[in-house]
């Protein structure tokens, strides 16, 4: 499945002059909404709920939203300073202060765990993966017709010796003395004003309740290893440059049996030697020369897909552009395809023969070779000027 970003206001559901607390308002509602314990199982409710942290975190930064509001999600390129996150316990250490509570009490425990604490759920099934993105450039070729890859993936790896245990061979994990099992540590501070509970992860088993008593020697009680995998992902036809392709579960295995990461295939366009493409039109500067363009002709002309024959009517001047329909890039929808634009330019010979010049000379003496006044060139002709800004606008 295919994913382009959508506008982060739209994300959140705000108009582009909202204030920073309507922001966080909108942002609160749309992560009550969509967090996966409300929706279990739901990677579209997943996807949503990440897709509205990462849209507060710009919006709500004044200078990451001017650098947005200025240039959208380019802006937001790798190289800017963005946050990635990994999993759902990254977004709400990041977000505790609009959620309250600190890492081991969340908002979300109490509505929708009852209390339960992250580390507890680390406890039952390991630490989570993290994902990894990966760039994946493509001909407008392979994007006109969709393709499938072979990616080379360095990652982390279950380890095949303990099977993501840690463990070595024959021997158990223990119950943690530090936490007593529940992956937790709750220390209580009285004051003035009463008395305070704060819970922390354990340190001394990472939040999993239990430890190891004798690691595996292979990933040393890890779990995982480093290793490469060749993975296989379809790009559907019309992607362009911004879209990503998730694939689930493909990215660094979790350690000591946690669930693997995702891995982010991030698509970018390599730029062709001919073609120049305008969303899903493509443009095509075609040399002519001057007897075909007075006379007309039907020639052959490159496609993304093959070749096709154009027909250039007699007197078809410099500069004009005709419309090969269905020609160009599908629609990422599938609801249509774009078109073919070539762009006729009459060439001019550099190095002319003897008899070219006596030719040309005899021709140049016809009157109707010559321009008169009240000709319009295609230069001169204000409805060029307006396709083109069709084109590039």
């Amino acid at each position: 499945m295919i994913m382009a970003k959508r506008d982060y206001y739209e994300v959140l559901g705000v108009p582009r002059n909202a204030s920073v607390d309507e922001i966080k308002k909108s942002y609160r509602k749309a992560a009550m909404q969509w967090h996966p314990d409300r929706n279990p199982g739901n990677k579209d409710a997943e996807e949503k709920f990440k897709e509205a942290a990462e849209a507060y975190e710009v919006l709500s930064d004044e200078s990451k939203r001017q650098r947005y509001n200025q240039f959208g999600h380019e802006g937001l390129r790798p190289g800017a300073d963005f946050h990635t996150y990994t999993n759902f316990d990254d977004i709400f250490r990041h977000f505790s202060d609009i959620f309250g509570g600190g890492i081991g009490s969340s908002i979300f425990e109490d509505v929708f765990t009852g209390g339960r604490s992250h580390s507890r759920s680390r406890a039952q099934t390991g630490v989570h993966g993290s994902d990894q993105k990966i760039r994946l450039k493509l001909t407008l070729e392979e994007i006109a017709t969709g393709v499938e890859k072979k990616l080379k993936v360095k990652r982390y790896k279950t380890c095949d010796v303990c099977s993501g245990s840690g463990a070595k061979a024959g021997s158990l994990k223990a119950t943690c003395p530090a936490c007593g099992g529940k992956g937790e540590i709750r220390q209580v501070a009285r004051s003035v004003f009463g008395q305070f509970v704060s819970v922390t992860m354990c340190n001394n088993c990472d939040g999993e309740g239990r430890i190891i008593k004798e690691q595996c020697s292979s990933c040393g009680g890890e779990g995982r290893v480093h290793g490469e995998t060749t993975i296989k992902v379809n790009v559907p036809a019309g992607v362009s440059e911004g879209n990503y392709i998730p694939l689930h579960g493909q990215g660094n295995a979790g350690q000591r049996g946690g669930p693997p990461g995702d891995l982010i295939v991030m698509v970018e366009e390599e730029p062709h030697k001919i073609f120049t493409r305008n969303g899903d039109d493509i443009i095509l500067d075609l040399l002519f020369s001057y007897p075909q363009a007075a006379l007309g002709a039907e020639i052959e002309v490159p496609t993304l897909t093959g070749r096709a024959k154009l027909k250039i009517e007699s007197g078809t001047q410099s500069g004009k552009i005709l419309r090969m329909r269905g020609k160009g890039i599908p629609s990422l929808r599938g609801d249509y395809r774009g078109d073919q634009l070539v762009r006729i330019n009459v060439w001019i010979p550099t190095h002319l023969s003897k008899e070219d010049k006596e030719l040309l000379r005899s021709l140049g003496k016809s009157d109707n070779i010559q321009p008169h006044e009240g000709d319009k060139s295609a230069h001169s002709d204000k409805s060029f000027f307006e396709k083109m800004k069709d084109i590039f606008s």
